[in-house]
C-alpha cells in the first residue's frame, strides 16, 4: 500500500527549511554552539508574525541548579488565568523559547489562557535528569507565591510540548504523580512526542531517510546527547516514558502527523494510556511531518492542529 502524500503546504515548509540549512555546513560537522545558532537562524522566519499578546514578561524561576528563564504569554486573560506550561522540542539539544515563540503565542491566543514557556537546559551539557528536575521546579514555582505575580491560577495548570518537549511533559507528570502530586496537572498536550522507544525499521523505511525532517539516526543522536548513550537508562521510566506505568496520569491529547518517523511512538503510548485507564484523545493529521506545527504561517493543517490542541487544553482548564 502506498504511503500518504505530503501536504503541499507542508512540502513548501520542508523544502524551505532544507534550503535554509543548505546555506551552512552539515549540522554534525559544526561545533554545537554554532549548530544551535544556525538552528535559531533557520527557524527565525517561522516564528515571526502571529498574534500579539496583551502582556509578555520574562522571569527567572529558582531551581535546584540555578535560575531558569520562563516567558509568560498573556493574551489578555482575566487574572488569575489558567496556564499551559510549554516545553519546546529540539531533541533535548537545540532550540529555545525563542524558536517556539510564535507557537506559544498562537496557543495563548487560540485558547485564551496563559502560556509559560520554559527555557530548560540543553544536552549534552545538562544531561538527564537536569532539564526534568528544573522543569518540575518551574511547575512548583508557578504553583507558589509567584503565581499571583504572573497572573496564574495555580489550581488550573496543564503541561505540553513537542518532540523532546512531549517526553519531558510526560516525565514531569510521572514524577509529580509518584511524589504524591497527581492532581497538580489538569492535562497533557503531547505533540509528536519522542517517548524513548527505538524507531522501528518499518517506520524508518517509510518516513525516515536523509531527506526526512527527522530520521532514526537523528533520533539516536539526540537520545545519546540526552542520556549518554542511545541505549542508556533502558529501565528508567522518567527518561523513557514509553516504558512507564501510566496509571493515574492526567488526561492527554496527542497530535500525530501521519508522515512522522515518531508517529508509531505516539500511537503506542496512546494505546497504553487507554489501557491504564487514562482519558486519552488522539488526532492524526494527514500529509504532515515531524515539526509541522512550525509551518503555521503557511499551513492550514498546522493551524488546525494548533486550534485543536488549544481547544482541548481550554476545555481541560475550564473544569
Amino acid at each position: 500500500m502506498s504511503q500518504p502524500a505530503l501536504d503541499p503546504e507542508i512540502a513548501t515548509f520542508v523544502t524551505t527549511m532544507q534550503r535554509a540549512w543548505a546555506a551552512y555546513p552539515p549540522f554534525q560537522t559544526m561545533p554545537l554552539d554554532e549548530a544551535r545558532a544556525v538552528a535559531e537562524a533557520v527557524r527565525a522566519p517561522w516564528r515571526s508574525g502571529g498574534p500579539t499578546m496583551a502582556r509578555t514578561s520574562e522571569h527567572l524561576a529558582p531551581t535546584s541548579t540555578g535560575p531558569m528563564r520562563v516567558r509568560i504569554y498573556n493574551p489578555g486573560a482575566p487574572s488569575p488565568a489558567p496556564v499551559l506550561v510549554y516545553l519546546h522540542g529540539g531533541g533535548f539539544t537545540l532550540f529555545s523559547i525563542d524558536t517556539h515563540d510564535r507557537l506559544m503565542r498562537e496557543y495563548a491566543a487560540a485558547g485564551g489562557f496563559v502560556v509559560a514557556g520554559v527555557d530548560y537546559p540543553l544536552s549534552p551539557e545538562a544531561r538527564y535528569p537536569s532539564a526534568l528536575d528544573q522543569i518540575i521546579d518551574a511547575v512548583d514555582w508557578l504553583r507558589g507565591p509567584s503565581a499571583a505575580a504572573v497572573g496564574a491560577d495555580a489550581s488550573r495548570i496543564a503541561i505540553g510540548g513537542d518532540s523532546a518537549g512531549a517526553n519531558l511533559a510526560m516525565a514531569t507528570a510521572l514524577k509529580l504523580r509518584d511524589r504524591g502530586d497527581a492532581g497538580v496537572l489538569r492535562g497533557l498536550l503531547l505533540n509528536y512526542g519522542a517517548f524513548g522507544a527505538p524507531c522501528s525499521d518499518a517506520s524508518e523505511a517509510a518516513f525516515g531517510g536523509p531527506e526526512a525532517v527527522l530520521n532514526r539516526a537523528e533520533v539516536d543522536y539526540y537520545m545519546t546527547n540526552y542520556l549518554g548513550a542511545v541505549d542508556a537508562l533502558a529501565d528508567d521510566p522518567y527518561a523513557r516514558p514509553s516504558i512507564a506505568d501510566l496509571r493515574g496520569l492526567p488526561p492527554a491529547f496527542l497530535v500525530i502527523p501521519d508522515l512522522d518517523v515518531l508517529a508509531e511512538q505516539s500511537r503506542d503510548i496512546a494505546a497504553r494510556l487507554a489501557e491504564a485507564g487514562v482519558e486519552v484523545s488522539t488526532r492524526e493529521y494527514a500529509g504532515a511531518t515531524h515539526s509541522f506545527l512550525e509551518a503555521m504561517s503557511i499551513s492550514s493543517v498546522a493551524r488546525r492542529a494548533i486550534a485543536d490542541g488549544a481547544a482541548w487544553v481550554k476545555d481541560r482548564l475550564s473544569e
